[in-house]
């Protein structure tokens, strides 16, 4: 069965993201091809998306490397980032279902739940599934994919360190989704924008000491030499499902 390139692309980007693959790397198409256990084509394809995203370059003589993005389009996707989700959240108040409500809500709870335990090593995956829900409410796909794209490249780019009052971040959530439920659309917006703004101050830009760099880089010319690839954390067969 041949494997989607859709699958092929998001565990290259999941490797890219996680630091599997070092920024500059090569990214070969036999080397891809042996580590997912794929044919070179969806390769060939996953490579082209990820360059359209930002993710690969293609330089000369050397073929397809992972990015090095400058800071300052690190600080830029930041700043998109909170232009877009106050226009997420606008659009959601106008458009949501009672079925994104039903989500954002036990959401909300389980954070605050949680927040008011100190259990905070679910927070911020609660908080992720949290904003992805409110840009699926705003009922344009388009708005959706690009603030995905945005969330994988931050990740990359930042560490963000744990809010220093969750219980504080999630009574905005909250006042967010009751915003969105009541349809008011300019405080869903003012709320988000504000919201957005301080989650911020959280980041800090990665960077990778030159002699982690070196290691691996030392490590992928030996997986060369020796002709092996190391198993993928993200299995291309388990992955097909996610966008």
């Amino acid at each position: 069965m041949r494997i989607p390139a859709q699958s092929v692309c998001t565990a290259i980007r999941d490797d890219i993201v996680s630091g599997v693959f070092a920024r500059g790397s090569r990214l070969t198409e036999e080397l891809l091809a042996r580590r997912y256990g794929v044919s070179r084509v969806p390769v060939r394809e996953a490579l082209r998306t990820l360059e359209s995203e930002g993710f690969v370059t293609t330089r000369r003589h050397a073929g397809a490397c992972v990015a090095e993005p400058t800071e300052q389009e690190a600080a830029d996707l930041l700043e998109v980032r909170t232009l877009l989700e106050p226009l997420s959240a606008a659009r959601a108040a106008q458009r949501r279902t009672e079925a994104h409500l039903k989500v954002l809500r036990g959401l909300v709870r389980l954070g605050q739940e949680r927040a008011r335990r100190g259990e905070g090593e679910d927070l911020r995956s609660l908080g992720t599934w949290f904003h992805e829900t409110l840009a699926q409410a705003s009922g344009s796909p388009g708005l959706t994919a690009l603030l995905t794209q945005l969330r994988h490249k931050i990740a990359w780019m930042y560490a963000v360190e744990q809010h220093a009052r969750p219980a504080e971040a999630w009574a905005e959530h909250a006042a967010i989704v009751d915003a969105v439920a009541r349809g008011d659309v300019e405080r869903a917006r003012s709320l988000t924008a504000l919201h957005a703004e301080r989650a911020v101050a959280a980041h800090r830009l990665r960077r990778p000491g030159p002699e982690r760099e070196r290691g691996r880089e030392r490590e992928r010319e030996r997986e060369r030499g020796q002709g092996r690839v190391r198993t993928s954390q993200h299995a291309v067969n388990t992955v097909s499902g996610r966008h």
